[in-house]
């Protein structure tokens, strides 16, 4: 009998060894050498991920919504007009809570990836109402948990400011008021340096956190002609001012800095030996599956030596990702593609089903709401836009998602 239970006892320890050795966590941190990223045990790492966009920072285009509502902010007003403040913050905290979860984290690593890109609303981690929350508190509790969620699978989190304070590019993406405040406001800056300050101090010896996306796809060059120089200049200043207030807290962690014109532009960088674990992000979408569409961040690449990764791309057919993934395997630029989840688009990961009145807030949102007697008007039934968004907090959920295993082949992992 004792035997027997030794025996089972040992089985168990086995089985809690094995187990704990699956989801070890990672000792050390990454570092960059020229233009590679090395890892603590001498190895280098590619970065092949996805981006949880449109958790923490919703976009319109994501959920089907079109120019009236393409942003968290417009797309906030106009549920708030359709069915009261109550009811849409009660939306986002359960929209928070099933968007990404535990199972989405370990689905992501059952496919083979090794990375995911976080992007975040600074007022997520502010006081701010946000979601329908006003607690940094809470925001750090959400970050806590993916980084938790991440380091038990065995993935490493860049954490990317996608939404900056008073805008970075001035357009939907980053919930601005149409012009990118950041870079001519001084609170805004402040704001900027403190946040990062904060998450660095807060993540500073956390090994699964891989680097810091200070800010995602500044300025939207063409919108902004005859500030353009102006900006670009002060793009600059503030990264490194960013990278500065990270460094009082934090020396081991990756600093990723973004060009210009969303980022596509590292002409503006004339100095980058500042710090020595910083390195560079770059976005491309539309392009030749080739080198040559790619031409430009290779040169930037190699006047800078050091490492460039494909922060951002997507949204093409299976047969574009799979050319696009495979030549930048072979230049050696790592990658998280755009998005995880969409509704009812088969270019990313995992497929949302379109609720069954969805029409009816699409088309309330492109409809005429610049009166209250328009929102009147134009207000579709309340009990039909609440079942709406009922369903899509139940769509979203992995378990009822559909797997579109062509786009996950074409990323070179498997559904």
């Amino acid at each position: 009998m004792k035997k027997a239970i030794l025996c089972t006892m040992l089985l168990l320890l086995s089985t809690c060894i094995s187990h704990a050795q699956s989801v070890k966590p990672k000792k050390g941190f990454v570092r960059v050498s020229g233009q590679d990223l090395i890892k603590p045990n001498g190895e280098k790492l590619f970065i092949k991920g996805i981006n949880l966009g449109n958790w923490l920072n919703p976009e319109g285009y994501l959920l089907l919504l079109k120019n009236s509502a393409n942003s968290y902010r417009l797309i906030d007003e106009a549920f708030k007009e359709m069915v009261g403040e109550a009811v849409t913050d009660d939306f986002w905290r359960a929209f928070q809570k099933n968007y990404v979860t535990r199972q989405d984290i370990r689905y992501i690593r059952k496919t083979g990836m090794n990375t995911v890109r976080l992007p975040f609303h600074y007022k997520l981690l502010t006081d701010e109402p946000y979601m329908g929350y006003s607690s940094k508190k809470h925001g750090y509790a959400v970050l806590d948990s993916v980084v938790a969620w991440c380091q038990q699978e065995g993935l490493y989190v860049i954490l990317d400011m996608h939404d900056a304070p008073g805008g970075q590019t001035g357009t939907n993406i980053d919930d601005s008021y149409g012009y990118p405040w950041l870079f001519v406001t001084e609170k805004h800056k402040q704001q900027f340096c403190q946040i990062w300050r904060d998450v660095a101090k807060r993540y500073a010896k956390n090994t699964t956190v891989l680097a810091y996306d200070l800010l995602n796809e500044p300025i939207a060059s063409s919108a902004f002609p005859q500030d353009t120089a102006m900006l670009n200049t002060r793009l600059d200043t503030l990264l490194r001012r960013g990278t500065k207030a990270i460094r009082e807290v934090d020396n081991n962690h990756i600093v990723m800095l973004s060009g210009s014109f969303w980022g596509q532009d590292y002409s503006i960088f004339k100095d980058w030996n500042y710090d020595d674990k910083l390195m560079f992000t770059c976005h491309r979408y539309h392009s030749d599956t080739t080198e040559t569409g790619i031409k430009d961040f290779l040169n930037y690449r190699t006047k800078f030596n050091r490492p460039f990764y494909m922060g951002e791309t997507g949204h093409e057919p299976d047969q574009w990702i799979a050319g696009f993934c495979r030549m930048l395997e072979r230049v050696n630029i790592g990658w998280t593609y755009w998005p995880y989840k969409k509704m009812g688009n088969p270019t990313s990961m995992l497929n949302i089903k379109e609720p069954k009145n969805w029409k009816l807030i699409l088309d309330y949102t492109e409809s005429d709401r610049r009166s209250f007697k328009f929102i009147q008007e134009k207000r579709p039934k309340q009990q039909l836009v609440k079942e709406a968004m009922d369903e899509l907090i139940s769509n979203m959920q992995q378990r009822n998602c559909g797997i579109n295993a062509g786009y996950i082949k074409a990323l070179g992992m498997k559904p």
